[in-house]
């Protein structure tokens, strides 16, 4: 292994960073913080007409949310597109690359050859070994390899194995266009050599292109970097990762109310396990992460097993930290912004103290702001349908013996709270369950909540005897 691993993450900003993406980003990340190395980013925006500033800046902010956290400046690959020429001219220079003047015509009729023979499409080298001087005149020439047209060219990959590919079938590839720009194929290659990069970690969907550039590696001399290709995403059908499955962008795992953290341990399970170990710390994942471990076969996405696992994060937070997270992510919630903009220190604090009830009966950060909306609402309080079966008829007498037994309690807590209705369920014959449940409705307006007596406490004596009050007047 070379003195310092030195990793990159390079999408292209054609879009919104995706799950695949995103699970590419976070095995540059570990291996090079597992070994003491460096994460670099580029974003390679040579498709100029598909590249915008608007997906460079959404693949940055969800880096960014989810804490893959990279060295240095991003580097753009376009702005290097001059080192790009300077070292497809040295090839020709050295005789390892040669300008090629076949029209469009000549290279259709190439292809319908090959087609017709049932063969893939190759170029047959008709300027390989002809001098330039004799170009029709006024004619720019692509500059192309000059591969090995017998043996083999072999990826030494840590995740696939050795991948061996015959020469013959990689042909003198274009490396920079006829009009003086890189193609990608050459552009990754300097850019890499360039930036110092010890291993690749990218999908397997790239494993030909590997062969492709170990040639330009070996025609400058240049040493090949260490090579993982890892296995896409499927979806839980088995077909390949669509948006139907979930293949979104990772803003709209934030919108639906993931961890950072648990979405990472999740997609960290996508490909790669340590043992039986299902829930894993970012510190665990760094600790026993190692390239060489991740399967070879394709893994499936199961927003059911994100979910759980999401739920599992959630309680295991410590509740100061996970409500850092919860009022960090309201704006991007639905029914969030409502919160957050009367979320004040009282608020704050019930928050706070209402957060072990709350994050026990929710799976998400979306489900917490369901489960908390009963804090913010104002009185009289909007009350559901299930809610509204529990306050008919008799229960509104059992609400009033409530109310007059609650407004005896002077050191009020959740313990005294409970301690004054379960006296009056005694002694008025009533079941505990008869007066807990329209007890519930009556405070937060929903059938389902944390226990009532957390909510009595975190609401306070006041507000819940109000909101009683208004239920039986």
């Amino acid at each position: 292994m070379p003195d310092k691993v030195v990793t990159r993450f390079a999408p292209s900003p054609t879009g919104y960073l995706h799950i695949g993406g995103a699970r590419t980003a976070l095995f540059n990340w570990l291996y090079a913080k597992h070994t003491g190395g460096t994460m670099l980013l580029r974003i390679e925006d040579t498709d100029r007409e598909r590249s915008t500033d608007a997906a460079t800046a959404a693949i940055l902010d969800g880096l960014s949310w989810l804490g893959l956290t990279w060295d240095g400046e991003p580097v753009s690959q376009f702005e290097r597109a001059p080192r790009h020429r300077e070292v497809a001219e040295e090839l020709v220079r050295v005789g390892k690359a040669y300008y090629c003047y076949a029209t469009p015509a000549e290279l259709e009729a190439m292809r319908e050859a090959a087609r017709a023979k049932g063969l893939p499409p190759r170029y047959d080298g008709r300027w390989r070994d002809r001098d330039p001087s004799e170009a029709p005149p006024g004619a720019k020439g692509a500059i192309r390899i000059k591969a090995s047209t017998d043996g083999e060219t072999v990826v030494h990959d840590r995740v696939q194995g050795d991948v061996r590919f015959p020469n013959k079938d990689l042909d003198d590839f274009i490396i920079l266009r006829s009009d003086g720009n890189p193609t990608y194929m050459h552009a990754v290659v300097v850019d890499d050599h360039d930036m110092g990069i010890t291993h690749i970690i990218r999908g397997d969907d790239h494993l030909t292109n590997a062969a492709r550039q170990t040639v330009i590696y070996q025609a400058m001399g240049w040493e090949v970097p260490s090579m993982s290709h890892i296995p896409l995403i499927h979806g839980a059908d088995g077909a390949k990762l669509s948006k139907r499955h979930g293949a979104l962008g990772v803003e709209a795992y934030r919108a639906m109310g993931y961890l950072p953290e648990a979405l990472l341990n999740y997609l960290a399970r996508l490909g790669w396990s340590h043992g039986d170990d299902e829930i894993m710390s970012i510190a665990d994942m760094i600790a026993w992460f190692d390239i060489g471990d991740v399967n070879k076969g394709a893994a499936r996405f199961d927003f059911a097993k994100l979910e759980a696992l999401n739920g599992v994060h959630m309680r295991r937070m410590n509740d100061a930290a996970l409500l850092d997270i919860f009022i960090a992510t309201l704006p991007y919630l639905e029914g969030g912004p409502a919160i957050a903009a009367r979320l004040d220190d009282r608020r704050r604090a019930q928050l706070l103290a209402a957060l072990p009830g709350l994050k026990e009966r929710a799976k998400t950060l979306v489900e917490l702001v369901e489960g908390a909306a009963f804090l913010f609402v104002e009185r009289p309080l909007p009350v559901d349908e299930k809610a509204a079966a529990l306050l008919s008829g008799e229960a509104r007498a059992i609400l009033r013996g409530a109310h007059a037994a609650l407004a005896t309690v002077s050191e009020w807590s959740a313990a005294s709270a409970e301690a004054a209705i379960r006296d009056y369920a005694q002694a008025a014959g009533h079941k505990l369950g008869a007066v807990a449940q329209p007890l519930r409705a009556a405070v937060t307006g929903k059938s389902t909540s944390p226990g009532v007596f957390d909510v009595l406490a975190v609401l306070g004596r006041e507000e819940s005897l109000a909101r009683i009050a208004d239920q039986i007047d």
